[in-house]
C-alpha cells in the first residue's frame, strides 16, 4: 500500500503540490497524469524519499518517507525523467554500484544483470567495455530501467520510462511492467504519452495544480465526462480551453 494524507510540497510562495489524499494498494498498475507543472515527478520524489514533504505524511508499506526515507528506497525502484547515469562508468559498473548499494552479491548481481541485459537486448561487451557517455540515449535508458529493477523493489515508480527507447523495447517494457503488477509489484507511471496509459493502466490518477481532479478506471472517467478517449478526458478536465478547436483554427491562419 502507498499512501498519502494531505500530501504539500511548497517552494517559496509556490505550492507545486496540494494536500493529496491518495491509496494505491498492492498489485496495481497506476498511470499518474498531469500538464507539465502539475505535480507529478514532485509527488513521487517525495514517495521515493528524494523530496521531503512540505506538509502531510506519505507512507510507502507502512514506513513513512520522512521519517526513515532510506528503508522506502530499500522497498522501491525509480525511473527519473532525466535519465540521469555516472558517464565516466561503464554500465556494468554503473550496475554492480546500483547492486553493491542494495547488497546484493556480486554472483547474484551479474546474473540479474546479464538477464536484463539479454531483455534489453545489450550486448555484455557494450556493458563492460564502453563507457555510459557513448551510450546512445534509448541504451542509457535501458541501463536506467534495469538499475530501477535490479534489488527486485515492491513498488516501481516510472517517470516518462520510454523516453528514447525504439519500438520494438517499448514493446517489450510494457509487456514487462504489465507482468510485474499481476506479479504483485506496485507500479506509479507517469507519462505525457496517453494512447499508452489508456492501454496498459488498470487505473487513472489525474493531478492539476497540484490537486487531484480525477481517479479511476477508463470507463469510469469516461462515464463522468462523456468522453471517448483519455486523451479528449485529459483534455476536458486540464485545458483553459479546447485546444482541438484552437489546433484547427491555427492550422487554417497557416495555411493562408
Amino acid at each position: 500500500m502507498i499512501r498519502l494524507r494531505q500530501l504539500s510540497k511548497r517552494y517559496g510562495e509556490v505550492e507545486a503540490v496540494c494536500g493529496l489524499d491518495l491509496d494505491i494498494p498492492t498489485g496495481q498498475l497506476v498511470g499518474l497524469l498531469g500538464p507539465n507543472g502539475a505535480g507529478k515527478s514532485t509527488t513521487v520524489k517525495m514517495l521515493t524519499g528524494m523530496l521531503p514533504p512540505s506538509g502531510g505524511s506519505a507512507e510507502v508499506f507502512g514506513i513513512d518517507v520522512v521519517r526513515d526515507p532510506v528503508a522506502v528506497k530499500r522497498l522501491v525502484g525509480y525511473v527519473p525523467e532525466s535519465g540521469a547515469v555516472f558517464e565516466t562508468l561503464t554500465g556494468w559498473e554503473y550496475l554492480q554500484l546500483v547492486a553493491e548499494l542494495h547488497g546484493l552479491v556480486d554472483v547474484e548481481a551479474a546474473s540479474r544483470i546479464l538477464r536484463f541485459a539479454e531483455f534489453f537486448e545489450l550486448t555484455e561487451h557494450t556493458l563492460r567495455r564502453e563507457l555510459l557517455a557513448a551510450y546512445s540515449k534509448g541504451m542509457r535508458q535501458k541501463v536506467v530501467i534495469t538499475a530501477a529493477l535490479l534489488h527486485g523493489p515492491r513498488a516501481i515508480f516510472f517517470d516518462e520510462p520510454l523516453s528514447g527507447l525504439d519500438a520494438n523495447a517499448a514493446l517489450g517494457f510494457k509487456t514487462l511492467i504489465t507482468s510485474l503488477a499481476r506479479e504483485g509489484k506496485t507500479i506509479v507511471y507517469c507519462s505525457h504519452l496517453l494512447d499508452v496509459v489508456e492501454r496498459v493502466c488498470e487505473r487513472i490518477v489525474i493531478i492539476h495544480r497540484g490537486r487531484l481532479i480525477a481517479d479511476g478506471s477508463l470507463a469510469r472517467l469516461q462515464e463522468q465526462t462523456g468522453e471517448a478517449s483519455l486523451e479528449r478526458i485529459f483534455n476536458r478536465l486540464t485545458a483553459t480551453q479546447n485546444l482541438l478547436a484552437r489546433a484547427e483554427e491555427f492550422a487554417r491562419v497557416l495555411a493562408r
